[in-house]
């Protein structure tokens, strides 16, 4: 009898405390703490009922279901990625670009991001950080691709990485992805291989000498071209003194024979001998003239006279 009440008041002392612990595990399952840096969002037969901040909460048992989403900033990096020992890795598939003169340039970023929106980041999408590394990859070869190798290894870094943090927030933005992108830098950027950069510093090499031959040419060019414009206006010069003198003396003649042509008609025939004596005497000047009557011959020589 005694034997048979303990028995019946074991099983009842399981079954209270079955009980008392399933209430317990109930109640512990119904609270929950959000941290500060985080958000909740609670749901109900896969509706959202609410988000909820940092704070202590209580939500239904078993119907109700909590997920909290790290709302910090979080960094990645773009083109390789970081070893054992520290070491940046080059993740070719990523890294390594065209640029707008046809260039191989490998470009390593730094992205900081963090979730903008928890229900997006949980709901709207199955891979947000694997879809924001694509969009990241999108930006900066669109972007790069309208750049000179020069560009990017030197002076258009800080417009490059502005460019692409502009281009990928309006993505975010536009495809509900529930992040966001705090900041991007350029981490690195040089030539691909050692091939590459051989050849890139031959390139430079190039580029210098073509600019030394440039400035060589402009100091010649600086040099000879006032001699060439002075040697110009010189031959200009001596060239309308000509001018002048073949005018002057066409004028001249042309008055001659203006006053010619008037002797000629005031006198005819003493001015047709006088110009055939002239021409004989301007075109043969050592004649020697000898008056004879055909028939004498004794010669009277005229020098004298």
């Amino acid at each position: 009898m005694f034997s048979f009440l303990r028995d019946r008041g074991n099983r009842y002392f399981i079954i209270f405390a079955v009980v008392v612990l399933a209430v317990v595990a109930t109640i512990l399952d119904g609270f929950y703490i959000v941290g500060e840096q985080e958000q909740a969002v609670i749901t109900m037969f896969g509706d959202i009922v609410r988000t909820d901040t940092a704070g202590l909460y209580f939500k239904i048992p078993y119907l109700q279901k909590c997920k909290i989403v790290d709302m910090t900033t979080h960094g990645t990096g773009i083109g390789y990625t970081v070893a054992g020992n520290g070491q940046n890795i080059t993740i070719d598939d990523e890294g390594i670009m065209i640029t707008s003169d046809f260039n191989l340039v490998n470009v390593d970023f730094y992205l900081e991001y963090k979730v903008s929106d928890p229900i997006e980041y949980l709901y709207q999408t199955s891979a947000p950080e694997d879809i924001l590394r694509n969009m990241v990859l999108a930006c900066i070869r669109s972007t790069v691709v309208n750049y000179t190798v020069d560009d990017v290894i030197t002076t258009g870094k800080s417009r490059i990485q502005a460019e692409v943090k502009d281009a990928l927030t309006s993505m975010l933005r536009e495809y509900h992805v529930g992040l966001q992108c705090v900041n991007l830098t350029v981490q690195d950027a040089a030539p691909p291989t050692a091939e590459i950069v051989q050849a890139f510093k031959e390139v430079e090499t190039a580029k210098q000498g073509k600019e030394t031959t440039i400035n060589v040419a402009k100091k010649y060019q600086s040099e000879q071209l006032p001699l060439a414009e002075a040697q110009a206006d010189q031959i200009l010069q001596e060239a309308e003194a000509v001018k002048q003198a073949r005018i002057s003396e066409a004028q001249g003649q042309a008055a001659r024979f203006n006053n010619m042509y008037k002797e000629y008609q005031a006198y005819p025939l003493i001015t047709r001998q006088r110009l055939l004596y002239e021409a004989m005497e301007e075109t043969l000047p050592d004649l020697k003239v000898i008056i004879t009557d055909g028939r004498t011959q004794q010669l009277i020589p005229l020098e004298k006279f």
